[in-house]
């Protein structure tokens, strides 16, 4: 015959305690990474030059764009305007010497993605060296 012990087993229970720490956590973790839409109260003013220009020695290559968005790499014009056509025209310029200074001329009226291609193209490449040419600030 089998007594049994009349002791009390140990009833398992779910503690919530940790269960509330990581919920605590991943509510802090996703506030601070989310980001808030601030363009409304960003006010942007950009940088004026008017510094003396730099004194380059050797051998440079110069990308200029129009303000039609028209790229020219030395004295040639580039037919198209995607990037791997503007890659081309500049590893042929180059010689694929990456080593060597590159001055990019934009117009002023000249859209945005015009000058961003531009600098992913030269980067994408490997040329480190950038001078982005300006005109002096206006006298007053």
């Amino acid at each position: 015959m089998r007594i049994r012990d009349r002791q009390a087993h140990d009833e398992p229970e779910i503690s919530l305690v940790p269960l509330i720490d990581v919920v605590l956590v991943l509510i802090i973790f996703f506030v601070v990474t989310t980001t808030f839409d601030a363009r409304s109260t960003l006010q942007l003013q950009l940088p004026s030059a008017d510094g003396q220009p730099g004194q380059t020695q050797g051998k440079r290559l110069s990308v200029l764009i129009n303000a039609e968005g028209r790229y020219f790499v030395g004295d040639n014009e580039v037919l198209r305007t995607d990037i791997d056509a503007l890659k081309q025209a500049i590893r042929d310029a180059s010689g694929g010497d990456t080593g060597q200074p590159v001055l990019l001329r934009a117009d002023a009226r000249v859209p945005y993605q015009a000058v961003v291609t531009a600098q992913d193209a030269l980067g994408q490449l490997g040329f480190r060296k950038l001078i982005v040419a300006t005109a002096p600030e206006p006298k007053r």
